[in-house]
């Protein structure tokens, strides 16, 4: 590892340089073997926008920080050094990404650096919520308990939200699958069928004009069609990754039909079971507040915590606010009013976490059975489009033509 330092020589002058050494104390030996003294060393950090390409390009999934997180459960529980359990999982680890970042907390830890501090360094990979959690553990000596609360935390959100994915991937490969072959179809298929009618040079219906009209236009400038899906496509990406489309989009996604009720059980799931960890973990109200506004993944549900968290500070309480929002349900406003007035704030953020995860799960499993008649309905005017404005026009020409 390299190590940036400043020391003084034996004539007291200053002198600055990059020791490349095993850790902190090998360096300082090597410095002090050269006559100098050392005033402060730095660990030569990977470039961060390399950092940043890292992680694009390999990524951290959720399964890789699950198990990574019971990892360290199993072996601080087993009275394992943290250091050394850092070491033993990082040769584990198959991400290469995760594995730098493992060995950069490794190392810190090994300088000295509280292990919370060195993952905040890497924000991509540990959340605001894990640094929190992990900080009380270490300040309160309860560490093995606080990486459990992370572990079991994170395991739920990896569940429902794989859930939600499994709901969506049928019906999400069925409509990009429609809207592949209609491209083709109108493009390559219509022309040909349009051009049997304009042979027969007999009368038609507007709307088979229409059709014959769209073929023509498809055949001859499918690039420039296809070219603009392209465009709006990426262009969407890009708008719903700026605060004002990100903004926008949250609010589109809670009204969806039959997506947007099982979004909405997601947040306020992942709200009340981030929020009761973080408050079994003994991180303050207001704090926790605001961390779980950062994690919640949804703008609109950000803003009222973010409330929530200001009315705290002035000596309200957080049901106020709850009862004034349209996206937070009575009931979790409710149940948060019984748990102030009685203490037992934690305790009734678990039952709504329960509450919720039922009714997220429940309509996961009947989501494909919902969405399903949609697909079909959809499908199936494309095809009465197709017969009626084109097969059954050549269909009558051609029976004028016999009789």
């Amino acid at each position: 590892m390299k190590y940036r330092f400043i020391a003084k020589d034996e004539q007291g002058k200053k002198k600055t340089g990059i020791v490349d050494s095993r850790d902190v104390r090998s360096a300082t030996d090597l410095l002090q073997s050269k006559g100098l003294s050392v005033i402060s060393m730095e660990r030569v950090r990977q470039n961060q926008t390399i950092e940043e390409l890292s992680y694009l390009w390999e990524g951290v999934k959720a399964t890789d920080l699950v198990i990574l997180f019971r990892q360290l459960v199993t072996l601080i529980g087993a009275k394992v050094p943290i250091l050394t359990s850092f070491r033993v999982i990082q040769k584990q680890i198959s991400n290469r990404h995760l594995q730098r970042v493992m060995q950069e907390v490794a190392d810190d830890i090994e300088d000295g650096t509280p292990m919370f501090e060195s993952m905040s360094r890497h924000p991509r990979v540990f959340t605001p919520f894990m640094v929190s959690m992990i900080r009380s553990g270490e300040v309160s000596g309860h560490l093995h308990q606080s990486l459990k609360y992370i572990a079991d935390n994170l395991e739920k959100n990896y569940r429902l939200t794989s859930k939600i994915r499994g709901a969506l991937m049928y019906p999400g490969f069925v409509l990009s699958a429609a809207i592949i072959v209609g491209f083709l179809v109108v493009t390559f298929i219509l022309p040909n069928l349009t051009s049997i009618i304009r042979d027969m040079n007999a009368e038609i219906p507007w709307y088979t004009e229409l059709l014959m009209w769209v073929g023509d236009f498809m055949k001859a400038y499918w690039w420039v069609v296809l070219a603009a899906m392209v465009a709006v496509i990426g262009f969407s990406f890009y708008y719903i990754h700026t605060p004002v489309g990100k903004r926008e989009w949250d609010r589109i996604k809670l009204k969806l039909p039959v997506v947007g009720p099982l979004l909405n059980y997601m947040y306020i799931a992942r709200f009340s079971d981030n929020f009761s960890t973080l408050l079994a973990g003994g991180i303050p109200v207001v704090t926790s507040l605001h961390i779980v506004a950062s994690v919640v993944g949804n703008s609109e549900f950000e803003k009222v915590i973010l409330e929530a968290a200001d009315e705290v500070k002035k000596g309200g309480n957080i049901s106020v606010i709850f009862q004034r929002s349209e996206i937070f349900p009575p009931i979790v406003s409710q149940m948060l009013e019984i748990g102030e007035e009685t203490g037992q704030t934690e305790e009734t953020l678990k039952s709504v976490t329960r509450f919720y995860d039922e009714q997220a799960d429940a309509i996961a499993r009947n989501l494909t059975t919902l969405i399903e008649p949609m697909l079909i309905v959809l499908l199936g005017i494309g095809v009465a489009i197709m017969v009626v404005g084109i097969l059954l026009p050549i269909y009558n020409i051609s029976a004028t033509a016999i009789g």
